[in-house]
């Protein structure tokens, strides 16, 4: 029952939290240097995501050419620099990763 009541609480606090900047963001002034910093945050959460699931998903640095997940999401990263289409850069890098894994 604790363990549920902890999860409970937590889930409310996460919500709570992100939800106060939405809910505030039109009618509180955020200073600059807090605007500044929060456009930080997604390209932030997203790289912590996805670098380590990248370049050690076996759980050592792997940055040989052998790493699948690497030359995929090279692939991605170049056709998203290009295109600027996420869907596109999603579409690539998923068939590059899967036509390697099938090859090998």
């Amino acid at each position: 029952m604790r363990l549920w009541l902890v999860m409970i609480i937590g889930g409310l606090l996460t919500y709570l939290i992100r939800l106060s900047f939405i809910a505030l963001s039109g009618k509180v002034e955020f200073p600059a240097w807090l605007q500044r910093s929060l456009r930080y945050v997604p390209p932030a959460v997203l790289s912590a995501i996805i670098f380590p699931e990248i370049l050690a998903h076996t759980g050592k640095l792997d940055l040989t050419l052998t790493n699948d997940r690497l030359i995929a999401g090279i692939l991605a990263a170049l056709v998203g620099w290009k295109t600027h289409n996420t869907l596109l850069t999603i579409v690539v890098g998923m068939a590059s990763l899967l036509l390697l894994q099938t090859i090998r």
